[in-house]
C-alpha cells in the first residue's frame, strides 16, 4: 500500500484560482493524499471557497507571508512526505505519482518539479515559460541544489531538521532558495523531475513582471547575506544572470558621468555597454524562444529586467547594510 502524502497550499486572496487548484489536487492519480490549505489572512472569498471542500484540512493565520503559512501546514501534516504548491498552480494528474518514483526507487530526500503554462494566449507569458523550460531542460540536470516552493516534495523529517522556511521572508521571493541551500548543506539528495508538472499563469503584463523582478532582486540581497557561497549562482542561473548586475550598474554610472562630467564619453560608454548587454539578451532570447519571432520582444524585456533586478538587488544591499548598522548602534 502507498504511503500517505501531505499536500500543503498557502493561500492569500486567491478566489480566482483556488477552486481549480483544489479540483486538480483531488484528481491526483496517486493515493492516499491529504490536502492542507493555510489561509494567510485572505480578505476576499478564498476561505468560503476552500471550506466547500470537505476533504480539505483548513487553517487560518493572520497575514504573515507564505513562508509562515507553509511552516504551519507542515507542522499539521500527517504524511512522511510533504509536497508544496501554490494557490495559483494547477497540478497535472500524475504530478505526485511521477515525483514519488524518485522517493520510492531512488531514495530521494527532496524532489523538485517543473512548470507548465496555463495562459499560453499571452505572448509575454509564453516567452517567460519558454525561458523556464530552457533552464529546466538544459541547466538543472537530474540532481539539483535548488527548487521552487511552487512544486517540491520532501521528507517531513528533513524539513523539520533544517527548520523549515525562513519566516523573515514576508513575500514569495527567496525563501525557497534559502530552504534548498540549507538542505544542500546538510548533504541530502535532491532530484529534479521534469515530468512532475504544475501549470501556472505566468506574467502577462510587462510592468507587473518588472515590478516582480525588482522584488526578487531585493530579496536576493538577503539570500546572499545568509548564503554567500551561492553568489556565483546555482543550477537555475548561469553566467548571463551574474553578468547583468555589473553591466546594468556600469550603464547607470556612464549615464551619471555623462550628465555631470563629460557628455560625449558618458554617452559612448553607456551606449557601448548597453549594446553589448542587449546583444547578449537578444541571443539568449533567440535560443530560449526556439528561434521564433518573439526574439526581439523578449530580448528587450530581458534587457529591462536586468535593470529591474539590479535596482532591486542594490536596494536590498542598502537595506541589509542599514539594518546591520542599526544593530551595531543598539
Amino acid at each position: 500500500m502507498s504511503s500517505l502524502v501531505s499536500i500543503i497550499i498557502p493561500a492569500y486572496n486567491c478566489e480566482q484560482t483556488i477552486s481549480q487548484v483544489l479540483d486538480c489536487v483531488f484528481q491526483q492519480s496517486y493515493q492516499p493524499i491529504e490536502v492542507i490549505v493555510v489561509d494567510d489572512g485572505s480578505s476576499d472569498k478564498s476561505a468560503e471557497l476552500i471550506k466547500r471542500y470537505n476533504q480539505v484540512r483548513y487553517f487560518h493565520q493572520t497575514n504573515a507571508g507564505p513562508a509562515k503559512a507553509r511552516n504551519k501546514g507542515a507542522a499539521m501534516a500527517k504524511g512522511d512526505v510533504i509536497f508544496f504548491t501554490d494557490s495559483d498552480c494547477f497540478a497535472d494528474q500524475d504530478w505526485i505519482k511521477n515525483a514519488m518514483i524518485y522517493f520510492n526507487h531512488k531514495k530521494a530526500d527532496v524532489v523538485a518539479g517543473s512548470y507548465g503554462i496555463a495562459n499560453p494566449e499571452s505572448t509575454l507569458a509564453l516567452c517567460v515559460h519558454q525561458e523556464i523550460i530552457y533552464r529546466h531542460q538544459y541547466l538543472m540536470g537530474e540532481k539539483t541544489v535548488v527548487f521552487g516552493s511552487y512544486n517540491v516534495g520532501m521528507r517531513k523529517s528533513i524539513f523539520k531538521q533544517v527548520g523549515g522556511f525562513d519566516e523573515s521572508y514576508l513575500h514569495a521571493s527567496g525563501e525557497d532558495n534559502d530552504l534548498s541551500y540549507k538542505i544542500t548543506k546538510k548533504g541530502y539528495e535532491m532530484y529534479f523531475c521534469l515530468d512532475a508538472i504544475v501549470r501556472h499563469n505566468h506574467p502577462s503584463s510587462v510592468k507587473k513582471y518588472l515590478q516582480e523582478q525588482f522584488r526578487h532582486g531585493f530579496w536576493r540581497a538577503w539570500l546572499y547575506k545568509t548564503h554567500p557561497n551561492m553568489v556565483g549562482g546555482d543550477q537555475y542561473t548561469f553566467w548571463k544572470d551574474m553578468l547583468e548586475v555589473p553591466f546594468s550598474l556600469l550603464i547607470c554610472m556612464s549615464i551619471i558621468y555623462g550628465i555631470f562630467v563629460n557628455s560625449s564619453l558618458g554617452f559612448i560608454g553607456g551606449a557601448s555597454i548597453s549594446l553589448c548587454l542587449l546583444m547578449i539578451e537578444l541571443y539568449y532570447s533567440w535560443i530560449m524562444q526556439k528561434k521564433k519571432r518573439k526574439l526581439f520582444f523578449y530580448g528587450f524585456v530581458m534587457f529591462m529586467r536586468a535593470f529591474a533586478r539590479t535596482f532591486g538587488f542594490s536596494t536590498g544591499i542598502i537595506n541589509v547594510f542599514a539594518k546591520n548598522l542599526l544593530k551595531k548602534a543598539k
